[in-house]
């Protein structure tokens, strides 16, 4: 073996380790799981709601809460945040918000489950649930 290939046989994996080295967090920066229930992310209310987004935030608070946090900022191990890029209009739109509502929906972006369906909500009342959740995403971003 010539001298050259000899250095670039042990200079290669030796570049290849520090790299993936360099890359590895410290122990410190390991984040632990959030606690069962706890908020899954960070949620800026809006600083007013209209009259039929206020209805929306009781229904809401009444029917989905439980499962989708106080803010809709999810739940760890109970259910995802509503508040999230994933549920924006124009990947989920109003009609998908009614269809979970009356069949329920099958786990496919979360794995949290299946979310059974939630009959005892008038059509009216998640209506007024979208409006309250579009107004709260709007306020952290989500259009």
């Amino acid at each position: 073996m010539k001298r050259s290939q000899m250095i670039t046989a042990i200079a290669v994996p030796l570049a290849t380790a520090a790299f993936y080295l360099s890359q590895r967090p410290e122990a410190t920066d390991t984040a632990l799981p959030p606690a069962p229930g706890a908020p899954l992310v960070q949620v800026t209310m809006p600083d007013t709601l209209s009259a039929q987004a206020k209805l929306g935030k009781t229904a809401f608070e009444a029917a989905c809460a439980a499962c989708h946090g106080d803010k809709a900022d999810g739940r760890s191990e109970m259910g995802p945040p509503l508040i999230h890029k994933i549920y924006e209009p124009s990947h989920h739109g109003d009609a998908a918000f009614f269809r979970a509502a009356a069949l329920g929906v099958r786990a496919h972006h979360w794995p949290f489950g299946d979310m059974p369906p939630q009959s005892h909500l008038t059509r009216a009342e998640v209506q007024s649930i979208i409006t309250y959740l579009r107004a709260v995403q709007r306020a952290n971003g989500i259009h």
